[in-house]
This record gives C-alpha cells, sequence and structure tokens, in this order.
C-alpha cells in the first residue's frame, strides 16, 4: 500500500492554462512555483499523481506525441526544481463520449488507486474547477483542495451553488503543498 498521494490537475494548477488549449510544448507556461510546489510534496514523502482532462486529443487539436511532449517538457521542469511526479494519467475524451474516466468521474483516480495500491484516506486532490472537487470527492480522496490559479474563482461560485466546498481554498499549488505537508506530515498522522 502506498502512502500519502496528491492528485494534481495540470491546466491551471501546474500551469497557466488557455480557452485555446495547450496545443504545442511552446504554449506550456508554469505558473510561479509550482514546480518547487511539487518538490516540497515529494521531500515530505507524498507521491504525486497527474490526473487532467485532455479533450484536445479527442477533438484532433493535438496529437498524442505531441501531448506526450507537453508532458515531458512539464516532467523536466518538475525534475529541475527536485520534484517527480509518478505517474499521469489523463482522459483524452470529449464531454459527449460518456467514459467513466473524465472528470468529474473518478475513472482516472481509481484506475491510479488500482495501479499503485493507494490508499484514499491518505489522499488529496488538487484542482481549479469544479470538476477537479467534485471527482476527488466522487472518488473518496480524504481532502480536496480548491486553487485559485486558473478557474478557481469561478469554480468556488459553481461549487457553492451545488452545496460542495472543497476542504481547503489556497492562493495556488505551492500555498496547497504548504497547508498540506505543514497539516498532514506523511506517515505520521491519519487524515
Amino acid at each position: 500500500m502506498a502512502g500519502y498521494t496528491v492528485f494534481i490537475d495540470r491546466d491551471g494548477v501546474i500551469n497557466h492554462d488557455s480557452d485555446a488549449y495547450i496545443k504545442h510544448p511552446d504554449e506550456f507556461h508554469f505558473i510561479s512555483k509550482s514546480p518547487d510546489a511539487i518538490a516540497l510534496l515529494n521531500a515530505k514523502g507524498f507521491q504525486v499523481i497527474l490526473i487532467t482532462n485532455q479533450s484536445a486529443v479527442g477533438r484532433g487539436m493535438i496529437s498524442r506525441p505531441t501531448l506526450d511532449a507537453i508532458l515531458k517538457k512539464m516532467a523536466r521542469g518538475v525534475a529541475q526544481a527536485g520534484g517527480r511526479i509518478k505517474d499521469i494519467f489523463f482522459c483524452p475524451h470529449t464531454p459527449d463520449q460518456g467514459c467513466d474516466c473524465r472528470k468529474p468521474k473518478p475513472g482516472m483516480i481509481l484506475q491510479a488507486v488500482k495501479c499503485h495500491g493507494i490508499d484514499l484516506k491518505k489522499s488529496f486532490m488538487v484542482g481549479d474547477s469544479a470538476k477537479d472537487i467534485e471527482c476527488g470527492k466522487n472518488a473518496g480522496c480524504a481532502k480536496t483542495i480548491l486553487v485559485k490559479t486558473g478557474n478557481g474563482e469561478k469554480a468556488l461560485a459553481d461549487l457553492t451553488k451545488k452545496g460542495i466546498l472543497p476542504d481547503f481554498i489556497a492562493g495556488n499549488l505551492y500555498e496547497a503543498a504548504c497547508w498540506i505537508t505543514d497539516n498532514f506530515p506523511s506517515g505520521n498522522m491519519a487524515l
């Protein structure tokens, strides 16, 4: 059974999002301190897994090799900061395809649980959208954290209307990582 796990969304959390989608590695730009946030989580004993909807693949806007190149750029930047993303799960489907993996459905997190023996009672979901928070709750993550970068402000309004609230609201991924590591020392405390 794996230790503590932090599931993180990509666009709007790790990197700046775009209404036109991130279609090339040159369009991928880290949000300030997001690689450092992942490095901090790793240093404190948390494994990080990326959980991301990437419908640009299903829409034919980018190829799988292009997505892989974007993800490699992200992984290199995280590694340069001293961090590591253990695994990446992405949903290539469009919203109308009715798959089980597209957030807010919990399919990607459940795949990660199966692959890595993750205890959801020791897991967090960090995202900038209502879908991310709902996905974390649908999967049974112990805590959900909404970041204000990306779509965070709109997501908070949407979640409030639905009566769903994250466990913590952070300014960005680094603040979320600090909250996690300060309040839940890996291996020393039950969530």
